[in-house]
């Protein structure tokens, strides 16, 4: 295995946590508020990690194993990536479908730890998470589609190194554009950012990844905290590896590039969630439907 890989994924096991600080500044911003601090995220960990659980007589080790299996899951996914032209650590043909599981593993594992304790609201909010959800997956999964055809190759290391900058600027922009799109939408819907969910509110009614955790406590918490944050790295970086191919050139400079990028992308969140409001519910199916047709489309193109 490449030290590059391994250095990709400890970068990622160390910054992720720094994205949800960078939106927290940048939304503060918008709000000419000081905000929190920029490595609040890692305190919060930090304090979860310390803390003991508490767990309901009616939950099952279902509930226990869902937020560890959850983080395993997010860890996983980072060793499938690939960070400014630096294959993936586990790079293999066909790793793209991996990749898209492991993301529903992650909240297949979520959604049961929350059906488990028997609460009604844990129960909507698992609801609405599977609606999204299965309205979300045929936007990845078609956009991936069209990137492996594009570039002949089924593993995202190859699919994105065979990515150049003249794709940018050629026939292949109008791919990428559609791809990259459809890509931000499942970003923001994936990690429960607005327009579709609102990480701030403690409304039970219009919560739906904050009400499926609601009865986790202490370290469980913790691992559900930063497996949030990772799985946000992740899809960050796929994002990040459509809009800027790498340039080439000397390995740790691109590198460097990647995580700058992730770090725009987080920017971009903040920026978003700034400017706009929470949709209605009955809309966000309409925006994930929307980003599905962009994906078709691209597929569409490269296919023709």
């Amino acid at each position: 295995m490449p030290i590059a890989a391994i250095i990709q994924v400890l970068l990622a096991l160390l910054l992720a946590p720094l994205l949800p600080g960078v939106i927290n500044r940048v939304k503060a911003f918008f709000a000419g508020r000081c905000g929190p601090p920029l490595l609040q995220p890692y305190y919060d960990i930090l304090k979860l990690l310390r803390k003991g659980a508490v767990y309901s007589r009616t939950t099952s080790w279902v509930f226990r194993a869902g937020p560890v299996l959850g983080l395993a899951a997010a860890m996983v996914s980072l060793t499938v990536l690939p960070l400014g032209g630096t294959p993936a650590a586990l790079a293999f043909h066909g790793d793209l479908l991996l990749f898209a599981y492991l993301l529903g593993l992650m909240r297949f594992v979520t959604m049961t730890a929350a059906l488990d304790t028997g609460s009604a609201f844990e129960g909507m909010g698992a609801s609405r998470e599977a609606w999204f959800a299965m309205l979300a997956e045929p936007a990845l999964l078609l956009g991936l589609a069209a990137m492996a055809v594009h570039t002949g190759s089924l593993s995202l290391s190859g699919m994105l190194d065979g990515l150049a900058l003249a794709d940018i600027r050629g026939p292949g922009a109008p791919l990428l554009l559609l791809v990259a799109v459809a890509f931000t939408i499942v970003l923001l819907t994936e990690n429960a950012r607005i327009p579709v969910d609102d990480p701030n509110t403690h409304l039970e009614l219009t919560m739906i990844h904050e009400v499926m955790v609601l009865d986790h406590g202490g370290v469980d918490f913790g691992f559900i905290q930063y497996a949030a944050c990772l799985k946000l790295w992740a899809l960050a970086a796929l994002l990040t590896g459509v809009l800027l191919p790498p340039p080439g050139g000397w390995p740790p400079a691109n590198m460097a590039l990647g995580v700058a990028l992730i770090l725009a992308v987080a920017v971009m969140v903040g920026v978003i969630e700034s400017v706009m409001a929470r949709l209605k519910l009955v809309r966000v199916p309409q925006l994930l439907v929307a980003a599905s047709v962009l994906s078709a489309l691209a597929l569409a193109l490269v296919l023709r």
